[in-house]
C-alpha cells in the first residue's frame, strides 16, 4: 500500500507505538519524508517514507477502541472527584445541611487556544459535556505570542490553555536547549505575554504545553500547569481535565497537583506544574424566574 497524504501509519523504527495520520509528503537532500501527526497524541514528527507501515484497518480499530475505553475509564473516574467536588461545596455552603441556602455557581471560563483544529473541536465538546464555560480558537503554534494579548482582553478567561503539536528532536540539541523542540518556544513566548498582562498566578490560571514540551521553561516562564516533565506524549484531552477540576473548585480552596494529575491519561510523567487556587465563586440568592404565562 502506498503511503499519501491522509494515510494513517506507525514509525516501524519505534514499533509503530504512535498512530500517525500523514499531513504531507515532501522531497528532502534526495529523500522523500512524510510530515505526520499524532491521532491521539499531541506529536509532530517527520519520518523517511521508508520507515513508515500503513496500518491494516483491524489494527487501527483496535487502537482505537483501547484509546476510547481508556478515555471513558478516565472520564467516568473524572466526573466522579467533580460530583465529590460539588458535593463537599454545598456541605460548607449549607453550613452541613443545617441550613437551607438558594446559592448559584459560577465556574471559572476557560480560553482554550489550540494548534490542531481536530483536537480543539474534542476539548471543547469534553468541556461542554462536564459544564465548564469555554471559548476555543484555533491558532498556529507560531501565531499565539502575537494574538495571546488580544484575545484575552476579548475573552477575559479565568483560565488559559495554550496547546497544540509539538515535539522535541534529539538531532537538534539536548533535551535542556529549548530550540531543540518544535514549538516550545512559541509556547514559553505566548505565556509570558500573558503574565505580563496578568501577573498573578491565582488570578489567570495557565496551562501551556504539548507532546515532549519543555517542561521547565514554560513553568518558569509563568504557567500553573505545563508538559512534559519526562518528555513523554501527552494525550490531545489531558489538558481538559487539569483545567476544568479547577474551573469547579472554590477560590477559597488550593488545587494540589496530584489531585489534577491522577485521573489524566498521562499521568505525572507528560503533565506537571504548581499548588493553584480555584476560581469557582458562589453566589446568593438564587431566584429562578418562571415565564409568565400568556394573556
Amino acid at each position: 500500500m502506498a503511503i499519501q497524504v491522509g494515510s494513517i501509519v506507525g514509525r516501524r523504527s519505534y514499533g509503530c507505538d504512535v498512530l500517525f495520520r500523514v499531513i504531507e509528503i515532501r522531497e528532502s537532500q534526495g529523500q522523500t519524508m512524510a510530515i505526520l501527526k499524532g491521532e491521539e497524541m499531541r506529536l509532530l514528527a517527520d519520518a523517511d517514507v521508508r520507515d513508515l507501515d500503513p496500518l491494516q484497518e483491524q489494527y487501527k480499530q483496535e487502537r482505537r477502541e483501547k484509546t476510547r475505553s481508556l478515555e471513558k475509564q478516565s472520564l467516568a473516574l473524572f466526573q466522579q472527584d467533580l460530583e465529590y467536588i460539588r458535593e463537599r461545596h454545598e456541605y460548607d455552603v449549607t453550613n452541613a445541611y443545617e441550613e437551607e441556602v438558594a446559592y448559584f455557581s459560577l465556574p471559572g471560563k476557560v480560553l482554550h487556544i489550540d494548534g490542531d483544529p481536530t483536537y480543539l473541536q474534542k476539548c471543547v465538546s469534553l468541556y461542554q459535556e462536564v459544564g465548564v464555560p469555554v471559548y476555543g480558537v484555533h491558532c498556529q503554534e507560531t501565531e499565539m505570542p502575537y494574538r495571546i494579548e488580544s484575545l484575552l482582553a476579548k475573552y477575559q478567561p479565568d483560565i488559559l490553555v495554550i496547546t497544540g503539536h509539538d515535539a522535541y528532536s534529539k538531532s537538534k540539541g539536548k533535551k535542556t536547549d529549548i530550540n531543540a523542540y518544535r514549538h516550545s518556544r512559541h509556547f514559553v513566548e505566548t505565556v509570558q505575554k500573558a503574565r505580563g498582562k496578568c501577573p498573578s498566578l491565582d488570578q489567570l490560571i495557565i496551562f501551556a504545553g504539548a507532546c515532549q514540551s519543555h517542561f521547565e521553561s514554560i513553568i518558569q516562564a509563568g504557567a500553573n500547569f505545563a508538559s512534559s516533565p519526562s518528555r513523554v506524549n501527552i494525550h490531545a484531552l489531558d489538558p481538559v481535565y487539569i483545567v476544568s477540576k479547577i474551573s469547579f473548585t472554590p477560590f477559597t480552596q488550593p488545587v494540589h497537583v496530584w489531585d489534577v494529575l491522577r485521573n489524566t491519561l498521562t499521568g505525572e510523567k507528560g503533565l506537571g506544574g504548581i499548588e493553584t487556587k480555584g476560581v469557582l465563586r458562589t453566589g446568593m440568592p438564587y431566584q429562578p424566574h418562571d415565564e409568565e404565562s400568556p394573556g
